[in-house]
């Protein structure tokens, strides 16, 4: 009989987990998207204006066939093929079939993957509403959907119930600084959890180019389930990998030019779990090197902001930042590939600085 020890089981656990997600992903995308495009949904109107009412002019001009001829929900890959899986090698887990490689790759528990289930589970649905109601046309936001008070209220409750869970149930309190420990800051937990999830969220705005989110979002997964493997997290780390096989399933039909869009649908459940996960592994104060790209993406639209209201005048051609280099003529692909290298030197980094402590 061959013989493993745990860390080289784990390890095997984590990448097939990981590369099961993919095949399977990548099986049943063709699927999906035949699905998507038989009932045209996509956009049936085209974004104007932006969210402080003035026009969206480089938009219009360099995405404006795309909006309506591209259909939306490519997201149900990144959490539907996940929770498959879970349920699948849970209830064989729970069969007991006296295969025990089998039953060791269940990775649903109650103290490292419930709680990034339910993040990644209830943002995603309020997600395919918002999907829903844009290619229908239907909602107060700009050409349809759900407006962005109901949005970040939407997710300031996802982010208040886990702030809840974590203070009071698991009693976390503390905030760990890498290299010099653990630092107490009590109550000032629960409207942190919340603050990270809004800000997490607002980093969304990254998908926006073909391929630009999926392949950020990769590295960033990548590196939480190397963080959650080294702190002893098998299965968040395998839970981190589901979600990154999903991803780069996504990405084969998502770079250019695109055959569907991840939607708010994908987004949303991204950025909560994504927040979650970095407060389960005790990563917070990482999270914006390893989500560098989230940053300088949510960065670069609050300064826009401000700079027109205080100033009068952009301080970027467009906004998010990815827009700016494309309307400086930057191939969108450029741009893309760009991005993505930065965002793996990011994580990297983060993760590397994480382990320190």
């Amino acid at each position: 009989m061959l013989y493993l020890p745990n860390a080289a089981i784990d390890v095997i656990k984590i990448f097939g987990l990981g590369t099961l997600s993919f095949v399977l992903a990548f099986w049943l995308t063709p699927l999906l998207t035949r699905f998507l495009y038989r009932h045209q949904l996509w956009r049936k109107t085209v974004r104007t204006q932006a969210i402080d009412g003035k026009d969206l002019t480089f938009f219009q001009k360099f995405h404006s066939k795309g909006e309506t001829h591209t259909p939306r929900f490519g997201g149900l890959l990144i959490w539907i093929i996940p929770l498959f899986l879970a349920v699948f090698f849970y209830l064989l887990y729970k069969a007991d079939t006296g295969i025990w490689w089998l039953q060791k790759l269940n990775f649903l528990n109650r103290g490292q993957t419930w709680l990034p289930f339910f993040a990644l589970l209830s943002a995603s649905l309020v997600g395919l509403v918002d999907d829903i109601l844009q290619v229908k046309g239907k909602g107060k936001y700009i050409a349809g959907g759900l407006s962005l008070k109901q949005r970040i209220i939407l997710m300031g409750l996802v982010g208040a119930v886990g702030a809840w869970w974590f203070f009071a149930k698991l009693g976390w309190s503390t905030l760990h600084v890498p290299g010099l420990g653990d630092l107490e800051i009590g109550i000032w937990y629960l409207p942190l959890f919340i603050l990270v999830m809004m800000a997490t969220y607002s980093g969304g705005v990254i998908d926006g180019l073909d391929g630009l989110a999926g392949g950020a979002f990769a590295a960033i997964f990548g590196a939480f389930a190397g963080i959650a493997l080294f702190v002893g997290q098998v299965n968040l780390a395998a839970f981190c990998a589901v979600i990154l096989g999903a991803l780069l399933a996504f990405l084969w039909f998502n770079i250019p030019p695109a055959r569907f869009y991840m939607g708010e649908t994908g987004m949303m459940g991204l950025t909560a779990a994504l927040t979650v996960v970095a407060f389960l592994t005790d990563s917070v104060l990482v999270l914006p090197i390893i989500g560098f790209l989230l940053v300088i993406e949510s960065g670069s639209v609050i300064l826009q902001l401000l700079s027109k209201k205080f100033r009068h005048k952009k301080l970027f051609l467009a906004a998010p930042i990815h827009h700016h280099f494309e309307a400086k003529n930057w191939p969108p692909y450029q741009v893309t590939m760009r991005f993505w290298i930065i965002g793996v030197v990011a994580a990297l980094i983060g993760m590397a600085i994480r382990l320190l402590g």
